[in-house]
């Protein structure tokens, strides 16, 4: 049954996939209009999210914020879709990193990376960054129930020698890695909400108290990595600019989940600047008031 739905579904993703960005775009405002007006896809989530992370704004202010986040969600769609034809200067001209020399630096030393970064503007196509290093790169991401699909995804990743990896399998790659001397770069998109029995960590994000994950931390301290954010703006439709920012060469040196809430709070300051472009239809207030008692 999986690849009788992947036979049946790739022909249209890749049709899709070569069509110019101008007719792309003109499905991607359709498409809007089918998710936002007649299903409704996560409407509530998102309003209830928004009017919690923003108290203070009005209720015309936070239904402005949650049409123009569903238009930027469906172009991310699209986005992706087009990940599976889209040439690599075309990705250069529309995904621009502002100061990789930063990453370059590290490369000369020696330094494999852990690389923060959130459900923000973009993070579909930041593979392309390898197209600039010399790292391998990883990245930690929950495997797709159709296995035709999770294997799509994986070979649109390493085009750029990007690789995915799970949660179980991120251990074992980077000590491997590390064994081999490989340099190493590794993105985690770490905003999202723990399990609640896994939680070992607490911040406040956007006002609420939240669990939040601290194994990026972990890994890069375990490992003796350097670690990085790295801030996505959204320059116009279709068009990024990405900087790397707090690099901090010696994780060591830094107190337990410091550098979690350091880069948990750029995702903050970047919501701030233009909450449109964050991902709102996750759950991730859903813990909140659940702290357990010390």
């Amino acid at each position: 049954m999986q690849f009788l739905v992947y036979i049946l579904v790739y022909p249209f993703l890749w049709i899709i996939s070569i069509l110019p960005f101008r007719i792309l775009y003109f499905l991607s405002d359709c498409f809007y209009i089918l998710a936002y007006y007649i299903i409704g896809y996560r409407k509530k989530v998102v309003y209830d999210n928004l009017k919690l992370a923003f108290p203070d704004k009005t209720e015309q202010e936070i239904l402005k914020i949650r049409k123009r986040f569903y238009h930027h969600l469906c172009d991310m769609m699209f986005e992706a879709i087009k990940s599976i034809t889209i040439s690599e200067a075309e990705m250069h001209k529309r995904y621009v990193f502002t100061n990789v020399e930063e990453i370059l630096k590290l490369e000369k030393e020696q330094r494999s990376i852990v690389l923060f970064m959130g459900h923000y503007a973009s993070w579909e196509w930041i593979f392309i960054l390898q197209t600039h290093i010399n790292h391998k790169g990883y990245a930690v991401y929950k495997r797709l129930a159709n296995k035709y699909f999770d294997a799509l995804i994986k070979r649109i990743r390493a085009k750029y020698n990007s690789y995915l990896m799970t949660t179980k399998e991120t251990i074992p790659t980077l000590l491997k890695a590390k064994r081999n001397k490989e340099l190493t770069l590794n993105g985690f998109v770490f905003d999202q909400s723990p399990k609640l029995h896994k939680a070992l960590y607490w911040q406040d994000f956007m006002g609420v108290e939240v669990p939040v994950h601290v194994g990026a931390e972990i890994l890069a301290k375990r490992l003796g990595m350097a670690t990085l954010f790295l801030k996505v703006k959204k320059v116009k439709r279709g068009y990024y600019e990405a900087s790397f920012t707090d690099i901090i060469r010696n994780s060591k040196d830094y107190k337990d989940f410091e550098l979690t809430e350091l880069y948990l709070k750029r995702v903050e300051a970047q919501i701030y600047e233009a909450p449109e472009y964050y991902f709102w239809t996750h759950k991730r207030w859903k813990h909140m008031g659940k702290k357990p008692k010390e």
